[in-house]
């Protein structure tokens, strides 16, 4: 990575971009997409670019809620109706094997040649591929390949440091991926902070950086050695520039799930003591791995699970996907008899519901 990618990385606004998403907006695999829509401090985002869902608003698409986000089918529609051209083209969908095909490598190409620089999320690294090299040169634009790994000599490397840091941390952990922790987590750290709580998001993954999170690090980008230390690091540096009252960790993949086992880590190294479990209960197998027949745990068993690492699960958030919102409703009132716990649909209910737990947790 180029000294001025490195800078980009580590400030936060960056500019106005629209985000890309070749006709899959409307599902799961936008997941990116669909956090830049609900906030972001890095980006103002003009416009997503999606055939499938052009002509309407993307925050009425995602989740019903009118965001003033237009949807349109190629970006010479955007530039044409709007008269302005963004200086950032996002790349907004997590691709199989994070790679970009031959269409969305035409795509990118053409949206370089029209001036606007791209930001890439993917494991691809576009700036290694001489077509897309001699682009950027030839139209004077960037290619932000932000997960690429930090250099050898810029990882760190687990210190044990992290039992001196004091600020209490609930990581949000789920039964699989895909199922919107992050999101989750974003929405517990403004839920928190307009209650009062001074509160501060660690993210570990892609879209949490293109959000404008300030500390955190991209986990699966990262050398397996040093994930330890960057998550330590990256809570280090939140207390000492910050000082929170509340760290909220974001969590990836499951621990069960044996496409990418993951989370322990939260527990282990970054010592959180807290943690409100995401679960979807209409989902049977782990995602993507349906074909081997590999289920994903009940809440209750994961929740048992978690408590043998050393840690409370202090609620548990739904993704009701796969179900209707009256089943969501008695599945959610029978997992709290059975566990005794809160749980809420954060996109539903009012999360403002789990401050008492919350507040319980920070003043343990």
């Amino acid at each position: 990575m180029n000294q001025t990618q490195t800078e980009k990385n580590t400030q936060t606004y960056m500019g106005t971009a629209v985000v890309l998403t070749q006709g899959r907006f409307h599902l799961n695999h936008a997941k990116t997409a669909h956090g830049l829509v609900r906030g972001t401090e890095r980006f103002k985002i003009l416009g997503v670019i999606d055939e499938v869902s052009a002509g309407k608003d993307a925050g009425v698409v995602l989740d019903g809620v009118q965001r003033d986000i237009p949807i349109f089918p190629s970006v010479q529609a955007f530039t044409g109706a709007t008269g302005t051209t963004p200086d950032y083209a996002v790349i907004g969908v997590a691709l199989c094997g994070g790679r970009l095909d031959e269409a969305w490598q035409t795509l990118v190409l053409d949206v370089m040649s029209q001036g606007i620089s791209i930001v890439n999320g993917l494991h691809m690294p576009l700036s290694d591929i001489p077509a897309f090299k001699a682009a950027a040169e030839k139209y004077n634009v960037e290619i932000i390949d932000f997960r690429r790994s930090k250099p050898f000599d810029q990882l760190n490397y687990w210190t044990g440091k992290i039992f001196d840091i004091t600020t209490p941390r609930i990581a949000v952990l789920g039964t699989d991926c895909a199922l919107g922790k992050r999101t989750t987590s974003r929405m517990l750290m403004q839920m928190c902070r307009s209650n009062g709580i001074k509160t501060e998001f660690i993210f570990t993954g892609q879209t949490g950086w293109l959000q404008g999170s300030p500390y955190g690090f991209i986990l699966d980008a990262t050398p397996n050695d040093f994930v330890s230390g960057e998550l330590e690091a990256a809570i280090i540096e939140c207390e000492e520039k910050s000082n929170p009252d509340l760290m909220i960790l974001e969590g990836q993949s499951a621990l069960r799930n044996p496409l990418g086992p993951c989370g322990a880590e939260l527990i282990v190294s970054a010592d959180a003591k807290g943690v409100i479990l995401q679960h979807t209960p209409f989902r049977k197998f782990f995602d993507t791995a349906e074909a081997f027949g590999c289920c994903l745990p009940t809440a209750e068993d994961e929740i048992k699970l978690i408590e043998m690492y050393g840690a409370k699960v202090i609620a548990v958030t739904l993704n009701g996907e796969g179900g209707t919102r009256e089943e969501l409703v008695r599945y959610a009132q029978q997992l709290k008899t059975t566990t005794k716990l809160p749980v809420i649909d954060p996109l539903n209910d009012d999360l403002s519901t789990l401050l008492p737990v919350i507040r319980a947790f920070i003043n343990n």
